[in-house]
């Protein structure tokens, strides 16, 4: 891997004004600039980022952080206010729909134009031409102008342009949302190979997953600033941090459901294994989270088929209505496999008052899974399963492996039955 960065952005800023009324940007051409009519927006504001080449880097962040200005910038689209942007290499850039395309030309006259503007000649262009349209699989649609493209067709178009052309720097801003799951599914293969090949990648997603599965790195934005730079499983916690505090705040309360007969056999736990990040608005709070054999021994290990029981104790330190708890299972990489609360569940806790303990017991059957190391992170909770105040989340509280019982192939292992037929020395009629 090069040294060298090959994005390399130093106190990056872009602002926009923004003009409450349609007629003040021309009362403010008028008086040559001498009155101000708008207010500034800053997109980015003195964002400093180094890409080495081979690197994937997931950008993510709430609606207006920043992430799309930020692509948009480093693929040239935009210019900045100010700060310095270096660019080492090829961009092909898979930005929101319609960039890049002009909608009155045709798929295939989009193509070469598109070639031309990353600096292919036409002949180059057609000698990839037929390996465009055959991953596009768009038909004769390729003939008709784009504008008459539904988004999915579109995308297709659009991606299959940007990896022929065999960029070295492959921007990408949630264009994977659009489309059928089989292209979906294509595209992550082709950005794996191009990953494999040595490519740097910018992925703009909200998808937390394909984040903690493709990405070496990831950033988080916010308000047009970087908040963090860390491994995707840092960043994706940072994230969620943000997303639950701010919901926290806009959260409503929901209806209540009847009171479920309590469980005598349930003990209070106090033990929390691993804390070390955690948040909430602080109305309760996890006292400890175990996993108990179906003979009611502690394990941290687990097989396929095992009976398990999962406890959590939560304090309670103001009213709570509606409490809800639940966890979340994670691997290694931080992909979230489940998560289950007791409302999805049909558990309707009773209203809590300040010193109550409340103990859930949640009965697991653990299923074929890859043998591995997974993560358990415990939730206290006021709402419904919509609507809530997260109160107490400890990411990554317990840790549990699951021994190896056989074969496993991908993630899990189905209840498939295989049946077969063999028929021979048949002759025909």
């Amino acid at each position: 891997m090069s040294s060298e960065p090959v994005i390399f952005l130093q106190q990056l800023s872009k602002k926009y004004p923004i003009y409450d009324r349609s007629g003040d940007k021309l009362l403010e051409l008028l008086t040559l600039r001498r009155r101000h009519f708008h207010r500034e927006f800053w997109a980015l504001k003195d964002v400093d980022l180094e890409v080495r080449a081979g690197t994937t880097l997931g950008i993510v962040g709430q609606n207006g952080s920043g992430k799309s200005t930020l692509l948009q910038v480093v693929a040239g689209i935009l210019r900045q206010t100010r700060g310095d942007v270096r660019v080492r290499g090829t961009v092909a850039a898979l930005l929101e729909l319609g960039s890049g395309f002009n909608p009155d030309f045709t798929g295939i006259e989009n193509v070469y134009m598109n070639g031309a503007i990353m600096g292919f000649t036409k002949a180059q262009m057609t000698e990839r031409l037929d390996h465009i349209l055959d991953f596009a699989d768009i038909g004769d649609f390729v003939h008709q102008p784009v504008k008459t493209y539904s988004s999915g067709m579109f995308m297709r178009l659009a991606f299959s342009v940007a990896i022929h052309v065999d960029p070295d720097i492959l921007l990408v801003d949630e264009a994977l949302a659009v489309g059928d799951m089989v292209f979906q599914h294509r595209c992550i293969n082709r950005i794996n190979r191009l990953r494999e090949s040595g490519k740097t990648v910018l992925f703009v997603t909200h998808d937390l997953q394909a984040l903690t599965r493709f990405c070496d790195r990831a950033i988080l934005l916010d308000h047009g600033q970087k908040l963090e730079d860390g491994t995707p499983a840092q960043i994706v916690q940072k994230y969620q941090k943000l997303i639950f505090e701010r919901e926290a705040r806009r959260a409503g309360r929901g209806e209540y459901w009847a009171t479920e007969e309590q469980d005598a056999t349930l003990q209070v736990v106090t033990t929390i294994p691993y804390v070390h990040n955690r948040f909430g608005e602080h109305g309760a709070e996890i006292l400890g989270i175990i996993l108990l054999s179906a003979d009611g021994e502690v394990i941290n290990e687990m097989r396929s088929g095992q009976e398990v029981q999962l406890v959590v104790s939560s304090r309670v330190h103001k009213t709570l209505e509606h409490p809800i708890i639940g966890f979340t299972l994670r691997d290694r990489l931080g992909v979230e496999i489940m998560s289950s609360n007791t409302a999805y569940e049909g558990v309707h806790l009773p209203p809590a008052a300040p010193g109550d303990v409340i103990t859930v017991g949640f009965g697991i059957q653990v299923p074929n899974m890859r043998p591995a190391s997974y993560s358990i992170s415990p939730a206290i909770a006021e709402g419904n399963i919509w609507e809530h105040t997260i109160h107490d989340w400890i990411d990554n509280a317990l840790i549990v492996n699951l021994a190896d019982t056989g074969l496993i192939y991908g993630m899990m292992r189905w209840p498939v039955k295989a049946s077969y037929n063999v028929r021979s020395g048949i002759s025909g009629t």
